[in-house]
């Protein structure tokens, strides 16, 4: 089957020759990627990004640099075409938790993500009520969080983050814990968040290799290079990014079913080993 038609439009997310020190120790070094805008004919398709790698390997650092909540030592991270680092709350953080205000309500904590872009309160309302029924709240808005389950927790820390920075959302571990219809469940999520808009940019952040494959369009997998003795260099780096659209693993019902899948996985998981 051939791959799907796509081409690639503007840069929405840059990190460019991003590296970071701790007491003069490098953690991340020359860290470089870019999300591009997905364009496929007659559809609406946003962008999916998995970032693998070992425990230690300096994923959450980079989750953070992205986010604009910490400063690389050099390089930047900058979203929208700006000439300039992110800014805190550009880009929507989901944490593995799904943090909420546990004394507000469904539409209290959703309000507060709205006012952030809407000073109207009644178009925040009805902004934050469409995003309810969109992804089956409508009925949980005077609920506290205590009263919602886990998957609807997450649904709610998702809008909120969406409602607050727009097309940007970083998701930590979002896999981590879940039975098996849950992770299917919160995969279909993800890809259904996504394509709310052309220019949606969902970066998961997870060790999952099975179920970053499955969601993603693109896989950058994050560890150390050897130098000419063999040893690690200092400093993580993404050492290898996948393009998922080209090996025609993207977009199609039941495609974790299909030996090429199965063959996919297998292959990052042999490359993820040797990290």
């Amino acid at each position: 089957m051939a791959a799907p038609t796509y081409s690639f439009g503007k840069t929405l997310l840059k990190i460019d020759n991003v590296s970071l020190e701790y007491d003069d120790r490098p953690v991340l070094s020359g860290v470089t990627a870019e999300v591009r805008d997905i364009l496929v004919p007659g559809k609406i398709q946003g962008q999916v990004v998995g970032i693998l790698g070992p425990s230690g390997c300096g994923k959450t650092t980079l989750f953070r640099i992205i986010a604009g909540l910490q400063a690389p030592t050099s390089g930047q991270v900058s979203v929208n075409g700006f000439d300039r680092p992110v800014i805190a709350g550009e880009v929507g953080v989901v944490a593995q938790s799904y943090p909420l205000f546990e004394h507000r309500t469904v539409l209290g904590n959703l309000m507060l993500g709205a006012r952030k872009k809407e000073k109207d309160a009644k178009v925040a309302h009805d902004k934050v009520m469409e995003f309810l029924n969109e992804f089956g709240l409508e009925d949980k808005y005077g609920l506290y969080p205590a009263q919602l389950s886990g998957g609807q927790r997450q649904r709610c820390a998702i809008i909120q983050q969406i409602l607050c920075s727009e097309h940007f959302l970083l998701m930590d571990e979002p896999f981590s814990g879940l039975d098996l219809i849950m992770l299917e469940k919160t995969c279909e999520l993800i890809a259904k968040v996504a394509d709310m808009d052309d220019l949606n940019t969902i970066i998961v952040v997870t060790h999952d290799v099975t179920a970053a494959c499955s969601v993603a369009d693109h896989l950058w997998l994050m560890g150390h290079v050897p130098g000419d003795d063999g040893s690690a260099l200092p400093g993580s780096r993404i050492v290898k990014q996948y393009n998922l659209i080209d090996r025609d693993l993207c977009w199609q019902p039941n495609i974790i079913t299909t030996a090429r899948f199965t063959d996919f996985v297998r292959e990052v998981k042999e490359e993820f080993r040797r990290l």
